[in-house]
């Protein structure tokens, strides 16, 4: 009786193992599609998962330096400077003004002082802190009134002579 068990069992498996092979060969070409498939899909995640991690370390560049731009005009800024003097300046298409004393116009007419764009308003920063700025973004900053290259250098010579005042009320 053993080994007729036994005999039965190594029919049984073999059997079972000459129908597995079958099946393999018969499917093999499918796993290999599907594989490719797999495949190719794992390969398309990683690409996008690339691409998602670079736009998220762009985002966090650009945060980054939003933060250190901020950083920059917060300790840079100038405080106590409202005074009786209003001086106007362009921020891009419109004329603004701002109340500053004798001496800090000066300093602004002079390029000592600039303007830049902080939170809604406008802050004073030293020279050196505005070329801090525009190092990082150069958008934040007020330009400062151009030289008229129209004019001849002699005729800008002789109108030299002459004082114009930069606070003219209209």
């Amino acid at each position: 009786m053993v080994d007729d068990k036994k005999a039965k069992k190594a029919k049984k498996d073999k059997y079972q193992q000459t129908k597995q092979s079958k099946g393999k060969k018969g499917q093999q070409p499918v796993l290999n599609e599907a594989a490719k498939l797999a495949v190719e899909a794992e390969k398309q995640k990683a690409e996008r998962d690339l691409q998602l991690n670079l736009e998220r370390k762009q985002q966090q560049e650009k945060k980054a330096a939003l933060a250190e731009l901020r950083q920059v005009i917060e300790s840079n800024r100038m405080s106590s400077f409202e005074g009786d003097v209003v001086y106007n300046f362009a921020d891009e298409s419109t004329v603004k003004t701002l109340n500053v004393n004798k001496k800090t116009q000066r300093a602004l007419v002079a390029g000592v002082i600039r303007l830049a764009r902080f939170e809604g308003g406008y802050a004073l920063i030293p020279a050196e802190a505005a070329d801090k700025v525009d190092q990082r973004d150069s958008s934040v900053l007020i330009p400062l009134a151009a030289i008229d290259e129209s004019i001849s250098q002699e005729d800008q010579d002789y109108y030299a002579q002459f004082e114009i005042p930069d606070d003219l009320i209209w």
